[in-house]
């Protein structure tokens, strides 16, 4: 399936990859795009200078942790706000073979030709601006839709799926995903999960909040023959050191490493909120996340551990095996799994704000919409800006504001600095 628009000029993309698997499947996923590469090469031996003479509109990175040390060469190249940022994990980009590579092309062709069609021939209704009289019909879309490979496709797997809604589910003996038809058995509910366009989407209840702290005893007084008294400090979290009431929630999911990217980069450092940020990954790699992350924030970024509160003015990564815990207004993070679900609603909204990116989860805009008629700040990446922009159109359909990634790390900024 070819993905050329005729109509866009043809970007021009420097691949920063290793040679291998990864970047052959990168190379041929940015010509079904129709970019014109105006450098592929190794980031680990091409000179610093070599990129920015290259002149490219967009660079590709297949990141991994063999490259990560040699980017830093081409810092006036990556953090050049003219440049677009696109890093893939290199793991994954090898893997990728069929349908999953197909989407993907289309989501680099979205984000190189600037339109927001990621859906295979047939198209998308943009419901953002509705129009008066009956919806078109499914029948009406799709006419005229070219889907016989993609129906050849699904003929072909079918036969590798299992039927009649069967879960695989892991048994404590094997813990694996194989599937006996002879001993099968449906899974327990809570052992069952929702797929949503490739990510795991926890469904267990939210943990309840950590029961609040024991106060220690008091400190002892020791007085000196001269008079003086002499008092232990105390161990425990003064005022000063308790975490800030409120946050800021940066939720993202295909194309969400460069939205975020963005916003963190026009961030100021002394911003009085923690970010949290909640990006779904295919493949878990959270630590290279933060690496990324760190490159372009004033504000530090660290991974979020169990244990630890969130203070303002830093950046915490949310990986899928921390609870997140909002208590008297301050979020703490615990053990447990991430549940998004009831996070938005349990912050003050007053104090707190929810950027929708490319990639979030259409079943958040109520959440966030509620939050902004209490007093928060709720908005959404400009559709036309996203890889997926499913959340930000139902954000907009609301009647919220939508906006590139930069106007939205100027609209945070002001709420609290003005």
């Amino acid at each position: 399936m070819s993905v050329n628009e005729s109509a866009v000029p043809s970007q021009r993309v420097a691949l920063l990859a290793r040679p291998g698997r990864a970047r052959d499947q990168l190379r041929q996923a940015l010509h079904e795009a129709g970019a014109e590469i105006v450098l592929e090469d190794d980031p680990n031996t091409l000179d610093g200078q070599a990129l920015g003479d290259a002149s490219p509109q967009v660079v590709l990175v297949a990141l991994e942790a063999a490259i990560e040390d040699s980017l830093s060469r081409f810092d006036g190249v990556l953090h050049d706000p003219a440049v677009a940022v696109i890093f893939d994990e290199a793991e994954l980009a090898a893997r990728r073979e069929g349908w999953e590579a197909s989407r993907w092309a289309r989501h680099l062709s979205a984000k190189l030709n600037g339109h927001a069609d990621v859906l295979p021939p047939g198209g998308e209704v943009d419901d953002t601006r509705p129009e008066p009289g009956l919806p078109l019909t499914p029948a009406q879309i799709h006419a005229g839709a070219d889907i016989e490979a993609h129906l050849e496709e699904a003929q072909e797997l079918a036969s590798e799926l299992p039927r009649g809604g069967l879960e695989l589910v892991a048994t404590d003996e094997t813990a694996s995903q194989a599937f006996d038809p002879e001993s099968w058995k449906p899974a327990p509910e809570s052992h069952r999960q929702a797929l949503h366009d490739g990510f795991d989407a926890p469904s267990a209840p939210a943990p309840a909040p950590p029961a609040a702290p024991v106060e220690p005893p008091p400190l002892p007084s020791m007085r000196s023959a001269g008079g003086l008294t002499l008092e232990l400090e105390s161990i425990h979290d003064t005022p000063a050191g308790v975490g800030v009431r409120g946050a800021v929630l940066l939720f993202a999911g295909i194309g969400g490493p460069d939205a975020v990217r963005k916003v963190l980069a026009d961030l100021p450092p002394d911003l009085p909120r923690p970010v949290l940020v909640q990006l779904r990954l295919d493949g878990g790699r959270y630590d290279n996340l933060v690496k990324q992350m760190e490159r372009v924030s004033a504000l530090p970024v660290k991974l979020a551990v169990a244990g630890e509160s969130a203070h303002a003015a830093q950046v915490y990564v949310l990986p899928n095996d921390v609870a997140v815990n909002v208590v008297e207004g301050v979020v703490h993070f615990g053990e447990g799994s991430l549940q998004v679900d009831g996070l938005i609603a349990a912050l003050p909204a007053a104090e707190s704000a929810v950027l929708l990116l490319s990639g979030s989860d259409p079943a958040q805009v109520d959440a966030a919409m509620a939050m902004a008629a209490q007093g928060g700040l709720a908005v959404g990446q400009s559709p036309r800006d996203c890889y997926d922009p499913a959340a930000s159109k139902a954000l907009a359909a609301r009647g919220g504001v939508v906006a590139p990634p930069a106007e939205l790390a100027t609209q945070l900024a002001s709420r609290w600095t003005d």
